[in-house]
C-alpha cells in the first residue's frame, strides 16, 4: 500500500491525472462528521473530497468508483490505512493512504486547520 504524505497527494493527484470519465482522483475522508467540521481540508484543485466516516464504508463502498484513484484519510493515519486496504481487498486497485492525516496536512499544507 503506497502511503503518501499530505505535502505528496496534489502531485499523486495531477500524475493520476483524470479518469477515462473526466472526473479526477478523490480524497476520501473517513474521519467522523463532529471531526470534519472541527477540521477540514479546503477543496484541492486537483481531487475531488468525498466524506464517508469509517463505519459507513462496508455499507456505502460502492458509491466509489473502482476506477477513480482514492486516497484514504483520516486524523493520523490508521483508520484511513484500514478502509485503503479494505477497499483493495474489494478490487479497488489505485488506493494511498495520506499517512499522518488531517494533522499533518495542517502541519505540513496548511496551518489554518485546527490540530486536535
Amino acid at each position: 500500500m503506497l502511503q503518501l504524505r499530505p505535502s505528496q497527494v496534489v502531485d499523486w493527484a495531477r500524475q493520476q491525472g483524470l479518469t477515462l470519465t473526466g472526473e479526477r482522483p478523490v480524497l476520501l475522508d473517513v474521519r467522523e462528521p463532529w471531526e470534519i467540521q472541527l477540521a477540514a481540508v479546503p477543496q484541492p484543485t486537483d481531487l475531488d473530497v468525498m466524506l464517508m466516516p469509517m463505519r459507513a464504508i462496508p455499507a456505502r463502498y460502492l458509491e466509489l468508483d473502482r476506477n477513480r484513484p482514492v486516497a484514504c484519510m483520516c486524523h493520523h493515519g490508521v483508520r484511513s490505512m484500514q478502509v485503503a486496504h479494505f477497499l483493495h481487498q474489494q478490487g479497488f486497485q489505485h488506493i494511498v493512504n495520506v499517512t499522518g492525516g488531517i494533522n499533518a496536512w495542517a502541519m505540513e499544507l496548511d496551518p489554518t486547520i485546527p490540530v486536535y
